[in-house]
C-alpha cells in the first residue's frame, strides 16, 4: 500500500505531460473542431527531433467517436528517400469552443497544442505547445501569402519564441 501511493502520483503526473502554454499565449475562443479538420500544411516550425529534415509535413484531423480528434502527421525525409508517418489523439483540455488540447502521439504523455492565432475562414492556424520552443505557422495551402507570414512572425516575436531559429518548410 505504500507503494502504490507514489506508483499512482508518477502515473497521474505523466499521464498529463506537459500541459499549460508560453506566457501571453491565449487560445482562440469560438473554435469550431468541425471546421478545423482536414488537412493542413506545415509552413514554419521550430526544429524538434521528431520532425528534423523533414519536408512536405502536413497534419491531417479527422473526428473520433470518443469526441476527440485523431491526428495524421507526415513528412518526406529526404535523406531515407521514404515518408515519415505518425498518429496520434487530441482531447480539448477546457471546452471544444477553445483551441486548447491536448495532444499524445505516445500514450500516457500529453503535450499542449495551443491554437492562439486562426483566420476567420480557417485558412491559416498559429500554434504553440507548453512552452516556447514549440510553435507551427499551419495553412490549408502549402504556401501562405507574405502578410501572414509577416504577421506570424511579428506575434511570435512579441511572444518570445525565437523566429530567428524558424525553419521554413518545403512543400515540394
Amino acid at each position: 500500500m505504500k507503494l502504490l501511493l507514489p506508483i499512482l502520483a508518477i502515473f497521474v503526473f505523466l499521464g498529463t505531460g506537459c500541459l499549460g502554454m508560453p506566457r501571453g499565449v491565449k487560445p482562440v475562443r469560438g473554435f469550431d473542431a468541425k471546421r478545423y479538420l482536414g488537412t493542413w500544411y506545415e509552413i514554419a516550425r521550430l526544429d524538434h527531433s521528431f520532425e528534423r529534415g523533414l519536408s512536405r509535413v502536413t497534419a491531417t484531423y479527422s473526428e473520433r467517436s470518443d469526441k476527440g480528434i485523431t491526428v495524421k502527421n507526415r513528412g518526406w525525409s529526404q535523406s531515407r528517400k521514404r515518408w515519415k508517418h505518425a498518429t496520434g489523439r487530441a482531447y480539448f483540455v477546457n471546452s471544444s469552443s477553445e483551441g486548447y488540447l491536448k495532444v499524445t502521439f505516445f500514450w500516457p504523455f500529453y503535450g499542449s497544442y495551443v491554437i492562439f492565432d486562426l483566420d476567420p475562414e480557417y485558412r491559416y492556424a498559429f500554434v504553440s505547445g507548453d512552452n516556447t520552443s514549440y510553435l507551427w505557422l499551419l495553412s490549408r495551402t502549402p504556401t501562405v501569402p507574405p502578410e501572414i507570414t509577416a504577421k506570424f512572425l511579428k506575434r511570435a516575436e512579441a511572444l518570445g519564441f525565437k523566429t530567428k531559429n524558424l525553419i521554413f518548410v518545403p512543400q515540394k
